[in-house]
């Protein structure tokens, strides 16, 4: 049994498998519950899951996965992931008030945060995920500065208590909701000794951008990630993209993946998969759909059109989910996530090399 003083301690010196990146720390591997959401799983069954799935890590990423939030609770799921040898990140939603994605019955943004700390802590979490909000926030009735204004007036305003906690801010690249250069604005202006990046991997999609590129942007402050592989590919309005399982996508995933090894050591690789959703359109040659992207640099959208170019439709077996669709689908597309959440899994370990207990 893996206890979390051998898991912390086998990071950056654990040898690579199968030759990769022997000179580099071990990258942990897990998995992001939003992966399994249809389950409803708590915090304890995840674990539980990722234990058996020889995991190092697993992120809760919202704070109505724990069945309590009382302390006693949540120190008995700190025991547990100990126990375990399972590392908890942990997690919470939107802290941007004005955006859209914000659930005012959180109280006010300075209080979730201060709750999600709370939990952070506790399971022994240096970094706290979040985000700011959606592909909506592009295209509303305030601009998107504004959207990063707000949440930077939010963090200033808990500094002193997330550096008290030790736990690091980490905004991941939301659902289209901030570039990569915008992201790395928020994080200098609020200030990168307490706020860092969550790095996710599929939506880079949505801001018309190469997640290497995205990736090369934020690297200096990710403290976790999500990764998922996306297969995408020229469509006569644009391009479309639809996420996959790993190994399914055509974005140079491999590739990406040593690159998240070599810019950001021994930071957990967590899997997101997405699958049973239709491809989405980017319809960039339309002008209209220009207006929530002012600013881009004509350089970076090149690149992500190169990527489009080398891409290719995913047309292997996948359901798609839909509304008021039967139960018997609906049972079926639940199996799916784990199915897709495994073998993804198992991609990481065997093709990817990735994992510290694996690697054992």
């Amino acid at each position: 049994m893996m206890t979390r003083r051998r898991f912390l301690s086998a990071l950056g010196c654990a040898p690579a498998a199968n030759g990769l990146w022997s000179a580099a720390p071990a990258t942990p591997l897990g998995y992001d519950s939003y992966s399994i959401r249809a389950y409803r799983w708590k915090a304890l069954q995840h674990l539980e899951y990722a234990a058996k799935l020889e995991l190092d890590t697993v992120q809760i990423s919202g704070l109505g996965e724990y069945e309590s939030l009382d302390e006693a609770h949540l120190k008995t799921v700190r025991t547990q992931a100990d126990s375990l040898g399972v590392a908890i990140e942990a997690g919470i939603g939107s802290i941007c008030p004005t955006s859209k994605s914000w659930n005012p019955a959180n109280g006010t943004p300075e209080e979730y945060i201060a709750q999600g700390l709370r939990v952070a802590k506790i399971m022994g979490s240096t970094s706290m995920r979040c985000f700011v909000g959606s592909a909506q926030e592009r295209r509303g009735e305030l601009p998107v500065e504004a959207h990063i204004e707000s949440t930077v007036k939010v963090l200033r305003n808990v500094r002193s208590r997330v550096m008290d906690h030790g736990v690091t801010v980490g905004i991941e690249n939301h659902n289209g909701d901030l570039t990569a250069r915008e992201l790395r604005q928020l994080v200098e202006t609020a200030g990168r000794e307490f706020v860092g990046v969550c790095y996710d991997s599929g939506n880079p999609m949505w801001l018309l951008e190469d997640p290497a590129m995205t990736l090369e942007i934020l690297a200096p402050y990710v403290v976790t990630s999500h990764f998922r592989d996306t297969a995408l590919f020229e469509h006569q309005r644009g391009c479309a993209f639809q996420w996959v399982a790993l190994g399914d996508g055509s974005i140079g995933l491999k590739a990406l993946v040593e690159q998240y090894a070599r810019l950001c050591p021994g930071k957990a690789v967590q899997l997101e998969i997405i699958t049973g959703r239709p491809p989405q359109i980017l319809p960039y040659l339309e002008g209209e759909y220009w207006k929530a992207f002012p600013h881009l640099p004509a350089a970076d959208f090149a690149r992500f059109l190169r990527l489009v170019r080398a891409g290719r439709p995913y047309l292997g077996p996948m359901m798609i989910g839909a509304a008021n669709q039967p139960l018997e689908y609906e049972a079926a597309l639940n199996r799916q996530q784990m199915a897709d959440l495994e073998r993804s899994l198992r991609y990481a370990k065997d093709s990817l090399g990735l994992g510290v207990r694996w690697k054992e």
